[in-house]
């Protein structure tokens, strides 16, 4: 195993992380002994991150009654996060995290997010409930080590984000389909600049880059003379950015635990080649063969007057015609509705500002409703009214 030293307090943390959100249940329940099979195989294979969440039905009871059964709470570093979207005041703040504490069967977490933060007017409405002082207060009594965010949602607003308070971490999706999309590489390397650790979720798109490659795509891996999997190229993408701390994984077999150490175990840095990483730039030409609008997520056209996040609106809808439709449909609602200020294509108002910084010269106004027209279906709109009682503030 690979490990990354946090930069903050030379912690060292293992490339490979466990992410417990895709435990295999039975009859709704998670299978408890196969998981620990899964999660003490990881653990022997030198993984010793652990990231679950309050959200993540019976994952953090799982994870505890793991360590209590191994006697491994000092072996390993475990992740949570705080569900900041049912925060409605700041009593809440102990209550949720208390109830973390007994479900984890411990007394502190090493490493604390606030769950999915996508914009700096929510981190904004948490200070007025005092969030600061209280991350305070569990930060000198060690209950909290290390206080991060995990964030879905464009460049600009991750940066910001970056910017408003003193983070210790953070979590962003990246994978080779996602380089130019939400928080991307320019937040990568914005965090990295601040000496950040950088986890990394969604390396593989849920699977996509796995099981959803088209023939092309597969085809340009199985032409390559070193012989590796879709998922053994997709991992070493990430892990030669030397800015990534650790690469979180949904494992769920051992067959998968087994691979991913063994890749984890080979993957330095900046060691692929020149001619390696050529093969990524042919996999996402057959992939986006389908891609709608040409949009680089640039950046030029923000900030939209209305507040229209016009690359992650571009960059979910071509996904939706080189991804599976319902994929990107939950990212287009995460990302630009599941918060406390909008950003899709709705607000739109046609002033056309936008356009006259766009390099590629797009129709930004045109496209916008193309992607309404693509998204906010009747029940899209039900949903978004039901999300505004789940996100009140």
């Amino acid at each position: 195993m690979q490990y990354r030293t946090n930069p903050k307090n030379q912690d060292e943390l293992s490339v490979l992380g466990f992410g417990c959100m895709r435990f295999t249940r039975q009859g709704g329940a998670i299978d408890q002994e196969k998981a620990e099979r899964e999660m003490a195989l990881a653990m022997e294979r030198g993984v010793n991150y652990f990231d679950t969440a309050y959200m993540y039905a019976g994952s953090e009871v799982c994870l505890g009654r793991f360590m209590k059964s191994h006697d491994c709470r000092d072996r390993i570093r475990v992740a949570t996060k705080l569900p900041q979207y049912k925060v409605r005041r700041a009593e809440d703040f102990d209550r949720f995290f208390d109830e973390e504490l007994t479900r984890l069967q411990t007394d502190h977490v090493d490493y604390y997010l606030m769950h999915m933060l996508n914009d700096e007017k929510s981190w904004k409405r948490l200070c007025e409930l005092g969030i600061e002082a209280w991350i305070d207060g569990k930060k000198k009594s060690g209950q909290i080590r290390n206080i991060g965010f995990s964030f879905h949602g464009g460049t600009v607003a991750f940066k910001a984000l970056l910017d408003a308070y003193p983070w210790e971490f953070c979590q962003i999706q990246f994978n080779y389909m996602d380089e130019h999309a939400q928080a991307g590489i320019d937040g990568l390397d914005y965090a990295h600049e601040k000496g950040l650790p950088v986890i990394i979720m969604e390396p593989l798109r849920g699977g996509r880059l796995v099981n959803g490659l088209p023939a092309e795509a597969l085809r340009e891996f199985e032409n390559m003379p070193v012989k590796r999997s879709p998922a053994d190229w997709g991992l070493r993408w990430i892990w030669n950015h030397p800015q990534v701390s650790v690469v979180l994984s949904g494992m769920n077999d051992v067959s998968q635990v087994e691979e991913n150490c063994r890749i984890a175990s080979e993957s330095l840095p900046g060691t692929l080649s020149e001619e390696e990483l050529a093969l990524y730039d042919r996999v996402l030409a057959a992939i986006h063969k389908n891609i709608r609008v040409g949009c680089t997520g640039c950046g030029y056209c923000q900030p939209c007057p209305q507040g229209v996040d016009i690359p992650t609106c571009f960059a979910t809808y071509n996904a939706s015609y080189a991804d599976r439709y319902v994929n990107a449909l939950r990212e287009y609602f995460m990302c630009t509705t599941l918060r406390k200020d909008r950003s899709g294509a709705s607000l739109c108002v046609k002033c056309g500002k936008c356009e006259q910084h766009c390099p590629q010269g797009i129709h930004i106004r045109e496209e916008l409703d193309n992607v309404k027209r693509r998204f906010e279906s009747p029940l899209f709109k039900a949903a978004a009214a039901g999300s505004k009682w789940i996100m009140r503030y």
